[in-house]
């Protein structure tokens, strides 16, 4: 008999996800808890298979509490449960120990199923919340792409430059002529489409190549 625990403090969810899954003799839902610490208190005693998780409780944002459950307890698998379509929050869950994903317009057939990948093993995510990710994953790549390619001395060049140094003080450091130095600057002003140095500067920063 596989064990599960619903977290949401909406009656209306609870009692729903209840009737999905009131016809699956494998699986028992064993208790549903409306605040994050009731959880708590209840999984101290009696460790579950599957957590359902609404990623908004009252008392504690859900993403904090799937971490401090995965803190004391290894073998739960953690699905969040919620309304938020949104990539940032499916991947916070994700690295704080959740198993899967769904949204709460979800057809009983794929909540079955979502329980059932998770205790083999895998990760679930809806179509929808998968498709986030894969839209968040998309602008990344398509942004390292577009990111300008720089030789170490410009690199270099450019974190004199963020610290403050003026092309004759870079010169002087780095035993260049300034000319030299002044050249590194417009290549690196072409390779950033800008036309000043404060422009420069935060591209990089924009760009995380500066901190």
């Amino acid at each position: 008999m596989i064990t599960i625990l619903i977290i949401d403090d909406h009656p209306l969810v609870t009692d729903g996800i209840k009737t999905m899954l009131q016809h699956e003799a494998h699986l028992q839902v064993c208790k549903t808890a409306r605040t994050g610490r009731e959880a708590l208190v209840f999984l101290e005693q009696q460790p579950v298979d599957v957590i359902l998780l609404d990623i908004s409780l009252p008392d504690i944002d859900g993403l904090a509490l799937c971490q401090q459950i995965r803190l004391t307890n290894k073998t739960s698998r953690i699905i969040g449960v919620t309304s938020a379509n949104d990539a940032g929050i499916i991947t916070q869950l994700l690295h704080r120990g959740g198993n899967g994903y769904l949204l709460k317009n979800m057809e009983r057939e794929e909540l079955i199923h979502a329980i059932n990948r998770v205790l083999d093993g895998h990760v679930y995510l809806s179509k929808e919340a998968n498709e986030k990710v894969l839209q968040q994953y998309r602008s990344l790549d398509s942004a390292l792409h577009q990111m300008p390619v720089l030789t170490r001395r410009e690199k270099e060049i450019l974190v004199l430059l963020s610290d403050g140094m003026t092309g004759p003080q870079i010169a002087e450091k780095l035993f260049l002529s300034t000319y030299t130095i002044e050249t590194h600057r417009k290549n690196l002003l072409q390779k950033f489409s800008v036309n000043n140095t404060a422009l420069l500067l935060k591209a990089a920063r924009d760009y995380r190549i500066l901190n």
